[in-house]
């Protein structure tokens, strides 16, 4: 393995040894609490209940603002059979709020209760933000906190005052839930049975019904497979692409199914292009660095395509932390002279991690402890920490929708491939996410000009590689705006889209679905800046989805068409499998 970050995991900041007790204590604790520490939340909390104490006028406000909420909701309640009344006219739910918008809701005593709700629910966010002399950081963990609580309350969450579940009970005569109560024992047996691998779903099978563009594995080292996939054209562009996914999921949502599958769709453009696929680490794993993503997966991959293709510069494309690790590793290549990539273009991913939305709510020094101490225990982060996390920042869609959906209404959405990728989570190993946390998102090095590669610092600002950079307005997860700070942190072009969507819908967006909005422009290295309201301001909007955008910006830096390479090296491929290889299915 290659050398990791100077940093021993095993020592606590004063550089004396962490007592196995206490980190087991730890551990046992973060079962108990998903993965959260009850010390960041507590002191969050602390600071935001000291301030407010030592604010008299605040609190006055407070209170004169539950008093006139509560005095406009009881008149709104003693005439709500008034012939003038209309629905929603005390406070009407956000446009992305969905839990209250059938019609349903706009009948009496439902649409009361909702205001009610929504009222509490206002009242809330206003007492819990603004408070003077609160750091921000745990202004926001305090709001989302008690947001994530009131969420539980909603009343779109229980039978008895939720229209939508009545009115379905009367028709089928309490049928629903019935078929509920085998949704929730079905969800109950799925996952007790998580550790088996796979998609969960019998109708996306990977290899049968997903992941299916042919190709084949043509290197294999322990950390990666890459995938080199066969022309459907009968030449190609001499550079070939290599797409770098995230470990912290599965590669193939870039080759989910045939009619929305971005390898199909380079392939049928005239590339040729290899994936990497990662190995779903185990406890056994648990030194693997993050420098280890780099050597035995990028750097691998590339030397790889050089004895295939020799001589040729390669567009380069990495998706979510996958594009964080081609931005480490292009600037490193930049700062030793490496210049094999002819573009690099990075799908909803970040480079600054110090405006990362509200994930960073679970990163500071006391959470990252926690984590670590939860990950020294079994050597990697479950899948189901992880999948709770993003859960939580969208609870309403993700957890309270479904909750209503499945076991009130005794309904089920007909799942999808993106649905079944979604649900085939994989692990991180110990030391690389405990690297990742502290050197990227806690201390935000990379971007500061601290990351180190090789015992040297790198700098972004090495690379002077045309780049194509994609957001997507909804990301959770590396929210747009985080982003765009790529624009004055290389000195390079770049060509910015912003995209419909979110982190995984706003990337699979293939021309044949309709629907999809993209705005795009390109800042030359030597031009101004522009900051990002601005330019969502000024830009216009296209129709349509954003890959054939990308197509032509490829084309405009490729060369002419040529034939085909061999598949992989005679000597190093010939053993190896068919795509979709053997990683996948870890």
């Amino acid at each position: 393995m290659a050398e990791a970050q100077p940093r021993d995991l095993d020592s606590n900041a004063s550089g004396h040894e962490d007592h196995e007790l206490d980190k087991a204590f730890s551990a046992t604790l973060a079962r108990l609490t998903n993965g959260i520490s009850p010390v960041a939340l507590s002191m969050a909390y602390l600071d935001w209940a000291s301030h407010l104490a030592a604010a008299p006028q605040r609190q006055i406000e407070n209170v004169r603002d539950a008093m006139r909420s509560s005095n406009k909701l009881l008149q709104r309640a003693l005439h709500y059979a008034a012939p003038e009344r209309r629905p929603w006219d005390l406070v009407r739910p956000k446009p992305t709020d969905h839990r209250f918008m059938k019609p349903e809701w706009e009948t009496e005593p439902f649409n009361l209760l909702a205001q009610a709700f929504l009222l509490g629910e206002q009242w809330w966010h206003n007492a819990t933000t603004g408070v003077r002399g609160v750091a921000a950081a745990n202004e926001a963990v305090v709001e989302f906190s008690v947001r994530q609580v009131l969420d539980m309350f909603a009343p779109s969450n229980f039978p008895w005052s939720n229209p939508e579940v009545l009115q379905k009970a009367f028709q089928t005569g309490g049928e629903n839930f019935v078929f509920g109560w085998q949704n929730w024992c079905s969800d109950l047996l799925q996952l007790l049975a998580s550790s088996a691998p796979g998609t969960g779903e019998p109708e996306f099978v990977v290899g049968k019904t997903v992941a299916v563009s042919p190709g084949k594995v043509i290197y294999r080292n322990e950390l990666i497979e890459l995938i080199q996939y066969s022309p459907t054209t009968e030449q190609v562009r001499p550079e070939p692409i290599l797409i770098v996914p995230a470990w912290i999921m599965k590669y193939y949502i870039l080759d989910l199914s045939p009619h929305n599958s971005l390898v199909k769709y380079l392939t049928g453009q005239g590339f040729t292009v290899f994936m990497i696929s990662w190995r779903n680490p185990g406890a056994g794993d648990r030194d693997i660095a993050f420098d280890d993503y780099r050597t035995l997966g990028v750097k691998a991959a590339l030397d790889m395509i050089g004895l295939i293709l020799p001589r040729r510069r390669v567009h380069a494309l990495g998706y979510c932390l996958g594009g964080t690790l081609l931005a480490i590793t292009s600037a490193a290549m930049a700062r030793d002279g490496d210049n094999r990539l002819r573009s690099i273009t990075l799908l909803a991913a970040q480079t600054d991690f110090t405006e990362a939305g509200e994930l960073t709510l679970f990163i500071n020094e006391s959470q990252v402890a926690f984590l670590e101490d939860m990950m020294w225990e079994r050597g990697y982060l479950d899948t189901t920490q992880m999948a709770g996390a993003f859960q939580l920042l969208r609870s309403n869609d993700l957890v309270w929708s479904r909750v209503s959906r499945d076991y009130l209404m005794g309904e089920r959405v007909h799942p999808s491939d993106l649905m079944a990728w979604n649900a085939d989570a994989t692990r991180l190993p110990y030391r690389m996410h405990s690297e990742y946390l502290r050197n990227l998102f806690l201390h935000n090095d990379l971007a500061e000009g601290r990351y180190a590669v090789d015992g040297r610092p790198i700098a972004l600002s090495d690379i002077h590689t045309p780049m194509f950079v994609v957001g997507t307005i909804r990301d959770h997860v590396a929210p747009w705006r985080s982003a765009y700070k790529i624009h004055y942190e290389v000195d390079a072009d770049v060509t910015f889209i912003l995209t419909s969507g979110g982190h995984n819908a706003g990337i699979v967006v293939p021309p044949s679905e309709s629907g999809h909005f993209y705005q795009v422009r390109t800042k030359l290295a030597d031009a101004p800046y522009l900051g990002p309201d601005e330019w969502q301001r000024t830009t216009p909007r296209v129709e349509g989805a954003w890959w054939p955008e990308w197509i032509g910006w490829l084309n405009a830096r490729s060369g002419r068409p040529c034939d085909p390479p061999s598949m992989g090296v005679a000597g190093v491929s010939d053993d190896l499998p068919e795509a979709p290889g053997d990683y996948v299915h870890t």
